[in-house]
């Protein structure tokens, strides 16, 4: 099930909230929590449900005995559980999603032919495998108190709004919202509203960057001309963002309506004017997580930097699939920002704020196309004619991308959205006294769903990009 479904929007979400705001009391609300997120993630595929319970019951009861060892003052059987717990977790994780990945290269490096498993990929693994890794280590580390409730742990994990495609939230965030955490009518409100603007970034602007990208990208005809090629690398730019952020608008919104408050996942980030701006403004919940779990324990600034950042943007790279073109995209990135920290940061500070914003968003649009196409030679045949111009017929102009052409103006739509500028303009709307201006922001948040609704019953196109991650 995904949150921009009519079965979701229509069946799913409104029984949850209506029944959760009925039950009197924490524990059932917790346990109302994890019922209804057990049966959203079954709906899909009710075989790995399996899966998820056993990463909640390895963290759960090793870190009860990290803590009663500890306290015993046995830190060595406290560090043992601490490495099982982990074990268990990347054991998973590397079994479903890097195993066949493993086995291929060795056939191909050794001229072997082991035969490698076909297992389907458990929706949001890599989501939860991290957000159950964050409270082993923080116990470890003591930063956060052990949970001895199962029910509150199960629910955290669980809990549906965050669990297929993030944001990754860590344990320590909601740890005093899982007990104490407060409802009202305002939180509902800004929540439902976050999850609508979510929902229209997804439906209104993402599925049509989506069905431009893909038109181009999976066209019969050969490699499209320069043009179209560029098209196809800015529209899927697009797609990524307003297809991720609006998933993550839609998580904090839904959060909020059940009295959680998850961190904001981006901050605008195609404003960026650095690739280390960037990062400080793209998934930060990622980013934060290898920042604090990988590249400080690595050392961080204080010795190895570069080794350190290489080594945390090649797990980065591989942290999104298994294939050659993610590694090669963290390692791209990973080089890229040493690169800044030992030159170009000095060259960007003298340079206009407009290039530099110019040299970000080539950087990352190249970027993407490195991330898009995981097939070797699609991606250097596509590389190679973004920078090298080869022309269009216009025959093929007509006849392949006919069906795509309506979606072409919402480019304009994604351009202006990716931008604070609507934030700015209802913020100044939000802060006036004038109640007609309120009334009318409130017209044009239920006109964004309306709309929405609309793409939804004639659209067949509807992917959600970091599912498969």
């Amino acid at each position: 099930m995904v949150f921009s479904s009519l079965v979701f929007l229509f069946l799913f979400l409104p029984i949850v909230i209506g029944i959760y705001y009925l039950i009197p009391t924490r524990t059932y609300k917790n346990l109302w929590l994890f019922v209804t997120s057990l049966f959203f993630y079954a709906w899909g595929e009710p075989i790995y449900i399996s899966i998820m319970i056993v990463s909640i019951f390895n963290d759960f009861f090793c870190a009860q005995l990290v803590e009663k060892e500890r306290n015993k003052g046995n830190t060595g059987r406290a560090r043992f559980f601490f490495i099982l717990s982990l074990s268990i977790n990347l054991g998973l994780l590397f079994f479903f999603k890097y195993a066949g990945f493993l086995i291929e290269n060795i056939n191909a490096l050794f001229h072997l032919s082991l035969s490698a498993h076909k297992l389907a990929l458990p929706i949001g693994i890599s989501f939860y495998t991290f957000q159950t890794m964050s409270y082993s280590i923080d116990v470890y580390m003591g930063h956060v108190k052990v949970q001895k409730n199962f029910l509150t742990m199960a629910a955290y994990v669980t809990m549906f709004p965050q669990l297929i495609a993030g944001p990754i939230v860590r344990y320590i965030t909601v740890e005093e919202e899982l007990t104490h955490r407060t409802e009202s009518l305002e939180m509902a409100s800004y929540g439902l509203r976050r999850f609508i603007i979510g929902l229209g970034k997804k439906v209104i602007i993402a599925n049509q960057m989506g069905m431009i990208a893909d038109t181009i990208y999976n066209s019969a005809y050969g490699t499209p001309g320069t043009i179209m090629l560029w098209l196809a690398a800015i529209a899927y730019t697009f797609q990524i963002y307003f297809d991720f952020s609006g998933y993550s608008d839609m998580a904090i919104g839904l959060g909020r309506i059940f009295g959680f408050h998850f961190l904001e996942n981006f901050n605008y980030p195609y404003i960026s004017t650095s690739i280390t701006d960037f990062w400080r403004r793209w998934h930060i919940s990622l980013s934060t997580w290898f920042k604090d779990y990988v590249y400080i324990p690595l050392g961080g600034n204080r010795k190895w930097i570069y080794r350190n950042i290489l080594i945390v943007w090649m797990l980065t790279g591989l942290w999104h699939g298994a294939s050659w073109n993610y590694v090669f995209w963290g390692l791209y990135y990973g080089v890229l920002l040493i690169a800044e920290k030992l030159l170009l940061h000095k060259v960007l500070n003298k340079v206009p704020k407009v290039l530099r914003h110019i040299y970000t968003l080539l950087i990352v649009v190249v970027g993407w196309v490195i991330f898009r196409l995981e097939d070797a030679s699609q991606l250097f045949d596509a590389l190679k004619g973004m920078f090298r111009y080869t022309g269009t017929s216009r025959s093929d102009l007509l006849f392949i991308y006919q069906d795509m052409l309506y979606a072409i103006p919402f480019l304009i739509l994604a351009v202006f959205a990716s931008t604070p500028l609507t934030q700015r303009f209802m913020a100044k709307i939000e802060a006036q006294d004038n109640p007609v201006f309120k009334v009318l922001l409130d017209i044009s948040i239920i006109g964004i769903l309306m709309v929405s609704i609309v793409f939804l019953v004639g659209e067949k196109f509807n992917p959600f990009i970091y599912f498969r991650f």
